[in-house]
């Protein structure tokens, strides 16, 4: 099967740059290698990640429906009272300012209110509707049985495995492009 014949997301050959390249710095070559479990992981999590950007790409051009990002808002409200733009904005790794524009725009949509706060009237306080908590329970019941579906087969200890994987994957990440050099 060549590249152009396989379906999105599959990982063929000549999909990922020679491992053994010789141009290609050693610890490129370590995250691309299909041959060692690190570079099976590199592999992986690069196409997760794709997955991810087609997802937000395909329903950010959906008119009429909201955006993953802006899901990501509701449910960060979804059992909370009431949040703040910073709050959500930590909650859903966006600037306040993206945060304060998203939640103006899902306001006029009836999914959530906002008020000032009694303590401090600077800061703007966000809940759900009525209408957006049962957006988010409608989003909610569509993503379970599929989440679940595509975990069954893992044992308790591989996910908790995973999740320790992906948390430091995130360390990594997170250290790697602040200027720190450990």
């Amino acid at each position: 099967m060549s590249a152009t014949d396989a379906p999105d997301g599959v990982i063929v050959p000549g999909d990922v740059p020679d491992p053994s390249a010789e141009n290609r710095p050693a610890a490129l070559r370590a995250i691309y290698d299909p041959s060692t479990a690190g570079g099976r992981l590199g592999i992986a999590f690069k196409r997760a990640m794709a997955a991810v950007r087609r997802l937000r790409g395909r329903e950010t051009q959906r008119l009429e429906q909201i955006s993953f990002a802006q899901y990501g808002l509701l449910f960060g409200l979804a059992g909370a009272r009431e949040l703040s733009a910073r709050e959500l904005a930590d909650h859903a790794d966006l600037s306040p300012a993206t945060v304060a524009q998203m939640l103006e725009h899902l306001e006029t949509a009836g999914l959530v209110t906002r008020t000032r706060s009694e303590q401090d009237r600077r800061i703007v306080l966000s809940s759900l509707t009525e209408q957006g908590a049962e957006l988010v329970a409608r989003r909610h019941r569509q993503m379970e049985p599929r989440w679940q579906a595509a975990l069954s087969e893992f044992t308790d200890d591989e996910l908790d495995a995973a999740a320790r994987v992906l948390d430091r994957l995130a360390d990594y990440f997170d250290s790697s492009f602040n200027g720190s050099e450990d």
